[in-house]
């Protein structure tokens, strides 16, 4: 077998259509692996059209990844939205799970995507975590790992290779990896017991696939993230777990890797710790540069040419067990409602939390605007909600933006019923010192720490989140769900 550089890439591409300048760039690299984004993406026939045209250039081996975690985290808005892992976890049912997992991924079989991005195995321990959350099932390792397993045996049954993130663990950061290279300095059976849990669960249960973190874990490795270290890709991973799955890196045009590595030196890096798949994102130079240095790398000994066969034919093999061929979706009609009804059992109730009596007085404040985060959608605008409400309630709007500062005092003196609405990662600056009748934590479920005041949870701020919301202001929803993150009493208190 002659291993080209392009075997062990996986990149991204320009826009709708699969163009001649990038067809002729997969074809003479002989790269099998893209992962699309909603630059990408327009509607379902122009998807599918795009993802049939990329497996007649990258032939039976082709890998086409999305993300597709749900709640946020989705590039597809043509589709009914399935909800956030926290929301699953919230609610605790695997077999929910499994069932709404299963049909996410229908959702990308229909159109020729074999490859998710998903499930999230992150045990979210640390509240002010900007970048996982809600996309985590909860901060219990037990209720992490039986959810994240369920939804990668949902997934397999539609026909899609899963893939855990991020190992071994980013739910215990203060940093975001898109913009810097977070430490964690926990110890090894700190590590075992939290972070571990469910990546070990995750070999022993034979996922197809596990990506890599770009963190310093200093127990493991004091010097290199994760994504480059030996010791934790192969010494841990492989050797001591046994794992024979697929290795593939985060994204490497993140600033935890860019603005510490060169492209092409971490992308040897990676592979030379165990990865298999470099994910080589961005601009064509930053490409080229990976397969050059790959290529070198290839040729001039860095690499254990056992390995990189290795390499190859795990790629090839999950390939080929989920292979990237369009199927029709007969079970689509019953989805919508699946999701609906998901939602709505996964919403949870802090302190007292009641809605305003119906045509009562209300004034909502809520952001103008929730701008794209990363990688998740844009959230909720006011507008929207006000939308929602406005046939329930006597409405008023109050829509701040992020530098606006509240009299809170004032506000209360109006004798309105006051609805907070939260839809971003952070509760802003402006809003300190809140004190609404209800906070509705539409996104970020962490925000309710903030503010002392009844809550309702909803882990999500897509339309079918906001109807499930809308639903128990109007008293036809019974809560059953539990926050699956702890709270101390003092919060609870302050809440009630």
């Amino acid at each position: 077998m002659t291993i080209q550089a392009g075997h062990l890439m996986m990149v991204d591409l320009p826009g709708l259509t699969l163009d001649d300048d990038t067809a002729a760039h997969l074809t003479t690299h002989q790269i099998r692996a893209v992962c699309l984004f909603g630059k990408n993406v327009q509607d379902e026939e122009q998807l599918r059209r795009l993802c049939r045209d990329l497996r007649e250039v990258m032939g039976e081996d082709a890998l086409i990844a999305i993300d597709h975690e749900g709640g946020a985290i989705l590039r597809t808005p043509f589709w009914p939205a399935p909800p956030s892992a926290m929301s699953l976890g919230a609610t605790d049912d695997v077999a929910l799970t499994r069932e709404v997992s299963e049909a996410l991924a229908r959702q990308l079989r229909s159109v020729g995507i074999n490859w998710n991005f998903a499930p999230i195995m992150d045990v979210n321990t640390q509240s002010a975590n900007p970048v996982i959350g809600v996309r985590a099932f909860g901060a219990d390792p037990a209720l992490v790992t039986r959810h994240a397993l369920a939804a990668c045996a949902g997934q397999a049954e539609a026909g899609v290779a899963s893939c855990v993130k991020h190992f071994p663990g980013h739910g215990d950061t203060h940093q975001d990896s898109h913009l810097a290279l977070p430490r964690v300095d926990r110890a090894r059976s700190e590590l075992e017991a939290t972070e571990f849990v469910p990546f070990r669960a995750a070999v022993g249960a034979g996922v197809p696939a596990v990506m890599t973190a770009h963190i310093i874990y200093s127990a493991l490795d004091n010097e290199h993230p994760a994504t480059l270290s030996r010791p934790v890709l192969t010494g841990l991973l492989r050797d001591e777990w046994g794992y024979d799955g697929v290795i593939v890196t985060d994204s490497m045009g993140m600033k935890a890797i860019d603005d510490h590595y060169g492209r092409g030196e971490a992308a040897v890096m990676s592979l030379a710790a165990g990865a298999d798949l470099v994910m080589a994102l961005g601009r064509r130079e930053a490409q080229l540069a990976t397969l050059t240095s790959v290529a070198a790398a290839l040729q001039d000994g860095t690499f254990d040419p056992d390995d990189m066969e290795r390499s190859v034919r795990r790629l090839s093999r999950l390939a080929r067990q989920y292979p990237a061929q369009a199927q029709p979706d007969a079970q689509r009609s019953g989805d919508a409602a699946l999701f609906a009804a998901a939602w709505r059992r996964g919403l949870v109730t802090v302190g007292d939390a009641t809605p305003p009596a119906p045509g009562s007085r209300v004034t909502l404040i809520a952001r103008q605007e929730e701008a794209r985060t990363n990688v998740s959608e844009a959230g909720l605008p006011a507008r929207a909600l006000a939308r929602a409400l406005a046939p329930m309630y006597d409405l008023k709007v109050l829509d701040y933006q992020e530098a606006t500062e509240l009299d809170w005092k004032a506000l209360r003196e109006e004798g309105r019923f006051l609805l907070l609405a939260t839809a971003g990662r952070h509760l802003q600056p402006g809003l300190t010192g809140a004190t609404p009748d209800l906070h509705l934590c539409l996104y970020n479920a962490y925000s309710m720490l903030d503010v002392p005041a009844p809550a309702l949870l909803s882990f999500g701020a897509q339309p079918e989140a906001l109807e499930a919301v809308v639903e128990w202001l109007r008293g036809e929803v019974q809560v059953s769900a539990t926050l699956p993150f702890p709270v101390d009493e003092s919060r609870q208190a302050r809440a009630t």
